[in-house]
């Protein structure tokens, strides 16, 4: 029996469970968009996101291309370094311990291969043509001791090579020497050792640990090579050759190079100047001739004209060594083709020469004014009138008209305002150690009748090298710094003066942060005689632009200097380092330069304010007095009477202006009239607008309290004093604010109110400020300073070790 077909058929359809589909619309996702379009973007309509990633794959090529542009120059100017058509490898050699041989070292050297030519000239300066490498060198072999010519070879040097001591490594004047060659900013650096492998194969791994340590502490990373046959000098002149160097911005920028031959004409026999002709390869930028030149220790000078000669040290390779060789056997012909290789390159021309004017010439009429009215005349008597008379000693028959014209000197003023009130703690002291000095000696002369025959030689001959008034000078200043540090700024009020006339251009400020001072108010004469930019950093970034023209760097050039002194030739000596520097725009031109230097750790000598130091800024090296400030934000910058031996601090001169970066050191000579590094830093601005405000505290003590009520006294002498600044807000040392209300009496009393009560331990502080300008102290010349063996061996006596105690 077949089976009925409505029994055996499925369930039906309707009964399965079916989800609804989403109604997404035309909207679809990320990951749908990105299967769909495969990567591809419209040119139409660009998502924010595709936008982003253009714009990060753009920087990404841009930077990559920069670096590939900076890696192909550093490449390209490596490869050229050292060969024909540019300057040599100027290596300095830098003995760091006393007794070390340099002449061995030096002969080393050019004796380690045969196919090297030498060449050396009268300046010292000893040329290496290297043909293995294709390159060449240049040996300028420094003294020992000698800062100043170390210094000045390494502003142009390529590298320096440190000679280390087997036995010491280095001593204490080669650890100073090295900490001014990292202030000034210290080319590429290599260490070489002489004797390394005599010593004793069992002692060599302590001597090299020693070393290294050494060389470590300053120079990280640095190792040391021996240096004692002619396979290892050849692997030095390779290291020299192919090592990577440092780029130093303020040599960089501007043209520079190292006299390799010095002729000095004068122009006239009663003259006291003349024509100084240097020659030597021209090292960083273009050197045009109607721009100016420095000398360092000497200052600025003009150019009359650039001469080209023949390179007398090239590169000599294979055949050109031979063809040398036949050339130099006649000398006549040598002579003549020299004469006709030297060519001239560029003459000065006047009207587009640069000047050397270093500052302006003020006109006396240029703040005349008008003559006053009649209205102005009667407001004039009558405020003279109200005025309290002051008092003159004046010749007798002078009338008042013309005592009114009658002033101070201007050394008096100038005493009376800037440093009487520093001076009269120490006057006083000083008067108390003479006093006490004049008993002692009283006592020593009647000890002396009696202990002669006790003197022995040794003491004679230390007191002979003793310097009596140089002590009591510096211990008067360490005596005034310790003041000023227990009691800063706090000074007594004169009681022969009045007060008011006596800190007659100090004020009162409710804030020195917030308060207002005007830069342009009531400014110095010397600030008629200096350069003003309206904007500094736009002048720098135009000048830094500007592309030189005259002599390109590499070539080996003769510069004419006109109108240098004859004392020039009179201090120089052969075999110490004359460079040349040349001037951008503008840099010979004086303004206020403020410098920020940090105090030399370790070194203790007192430094005041005003006192005449020794810089050493980028290429230049003058001398000033500088004035020093703090170094913090706001527009208004407190005094330092002394330079302080931790943190920072700003030192402010007139001195010609330099573009930034540029470093800073400042020595100053010890007992012994040998320079010593004291501080180091950089060029912080030129700013003639910089306020530097010196502040001096008036104390006074509470005499009677009552509740926020006292009566002071011991702060002003007179009841004019207490009129007249009354305004200025008083402040103790715990913390209370008050102000004058009115005087008592006739002898300085004054009735003081305060915001909580007074107590009767506690001392009133009334602060008052004044404007600090520097002095016109510039000067240019500073002669290299002789180095004698005998002035090392002084600091090492009982003399020197007694001196430095003393200062310590």
């Amino acid at each position: 029996m077949a089976a009925d077909p409505d029994q055996q058929r499925h369930r039906p359809g309707t009964l399965k469970q079916q989800n609804k589909a989403h109604k997404h619309g035309r909207h679809r996702s990320k990951g749908k968009l990105e299967k769909d379009t495969k990567g591809r973007v419209s040119v139409k309509v660009l998502s924010k996101k595709s936008r982003h990633v253009q714009k990060r794959n753009d920087r990404r090529n841009q930077a990559h291309q920069i670096r590939k542009q900076r890696r192909d120059e550093a490449l390209a100017k490596k490869r050229s370094r050292g060969g024909q058509g540019t300057p040599p490898y100027l290596v300095a050699v830098l003995p760091l311990c006393d007794g070390l041989d340099t002449t061995s070292l030096v002969n080393l050297m050019k004796s380690c291969d045969d196919s090297l030519t030498v060449i050396e000239n009268d300046q010292g300066l000893i040329h290496i043509s290297i043909p293995r490498f294709k390159q060449r060198l240049t040996l300028c072999v420094t003294r020992y001791g000698d800062t100043v010519s170390v210094l000045d070879a390494a502003k142009v040097a390529d590298s320096v090579l440190c000679l280390l001591s087997p036995e010491e490594g280095m001593d204490d004047q080669g650890d100073d020497t090295l900490k001014c060659l990292l202030s000034q900013g210290l080319p590429a650096v290599n260490f070489v050792v002489q004797g390394f492998k005599e010593i004793p194969v069992k002692k060599q791994g302590d001597v090299r640990k020693f070393l290294q340590r050494q060389i470590e502490s300053k120079f990280p990373g640095e190792k040391f090579h021996s240096l004692d046959d002619k396979q290892d000098a050849l692997l030095v002149l390779r290291q020299l050759t192919n090592q990577k160097l440092r780029q130093i911005l303020y040599r960089e920028r501007r043209p520079h190079m190292i006299t390799e031959e010095i002729q000095f004409e004068l122009d006239n026999a009663e003259c006291e100047t003349g024509t100084l002709k240097v020659c030597g390869y021209l090292r960083g930028r273009s050197l045009s001739v109607n721009g100016l030149v420095h000398l360092p220790g000497w200052g600025d000078f003009q150019m009359s004209q650039i001469d080209a000669p023949k390179d007398p040290y090239p590169l000599v390779l294979g055949q050109d060594k031979q063809r040398r060789k036949n050339s130099e056997g006649d000398n006549t012909s040598s002579v003549e083709m020299e004469e006709e290789d030297e060519k001239v390159l560029a003459r000065a021309d006047p009207n587009r020469q640069e000047s050397l004017q270093s500052e302006v010439v003020p006109d006396p009429m240029e703040g005349e004014q008008t003559w006053p009215t009649p209205e102005e005349m009667a407001d004039a008597e009558v405020a003279a009138e109200s005025k309290a008379k002051v008092v003159k000693k004046v010749p007798k028959g002078t009338s008042d008209y013309q005592a009114s014209w009658i002033i101070n000197s201007d050394e008096e003023e100038e005493q009376s305002e800037d440093d009487s009130e520093e001076e009269e703690d120490v006057a006083m002291e000083a008067e108390e150690e003479d006093a006490s000095e004049d008993g002692s000696d009283v006592e020593t002369e009647e000890q002396e009748d009696y202990d002669t025959v006790s003197l022995t030689d040794d003491t004679s001959r230390y007191d002979a090298g003793m310097d009596l008034d140089e002590d009591r000078r510096t211990l008067e200043k360490i005596k005034e710094e310790k003041a000023h540090v227990t009691f800063p700024d706090e000074i007594d009020t004169p009681m022969e003066t009045t007060a008011r006339a006596r800190f007659a251009r100090y004020r009162g400020l409710k804030s020195f942060r917030t308060s207002p001072w005007d830069p342009k108010e009531n400014l110095p004469h010397d600030y008629a005689r200096i350069f003003q930019f309206a904007d500094f950093k736009r002048t720098k970034k135009r000048v830094l632009a500007e592309e030189g023209d005259g002599a390109m760097p590499g070539w080996f050039i003769t510069v004419h200097i006109v109108d240098v002194p004859k004392a020039f030739m009179e201090c120089y000596q052969p075999g110490i380092p004359v460079v040349l520097f040349g001037l951008l725009p503008h840099e010979q031109k004086i303004s206020v330069v403020n410098f920020v230097i940090r105090r030399i750790p370790g070194e203790s000598p007192t430094i005041k304010s005003k006192e005449r130091l020794t810089f050493h800024v980028g290429y230049r090296r003058f001398t000033a007095c500088p004035i020093f400030s703090q170094h913090t934000n706001g527009t208004k910058h407190k005094f330092e009477r002394f330079l302080p031996h931790e943190g920072t601090s700003v030192a402010t001169i007139y001195a010609p202006i330099m573009f930034a970066p540029a470093p800073v050191l400042v020595f100053k000579e010890n007992h012994f009239n040998v320079p010593e590094l004291i501080a180091s830093g950089s060029i912080l601005s030129i700013n003639p607008d910089r306020i530097v405000a010196k502040r001096i505290v008036l104390s006074g003590h509470p005499f009677k309290i009552h509740k926020r009520s006292a009566i002071v006294r011991y702060m002003f002498f007179n009841r004019e004093d207490v009129l007249w600044f009354k305004p200025v807000e008083l402040r103790t040392k715990w913390g209370r604010r008050g102000h004058i209300k009115d005087p008592l009496g006739t002898h300085g009393h004054m009735r003081c109110s305060f915001d909580g009560k007074l107590k009767s331990q506690d001392t009133v502080l009334l602060t008052l400020y004044k404007r600090m300008y520097p002095k016109w102290t510039y000067n240019s010349h500073v002669p290299h300073p002789p180095i004698r063996a005998e002035d090392r061996d002084t600091m090492e006596t009982e003399e020197g070790q007694a001196y430095q105690m003393f200062t310590d």
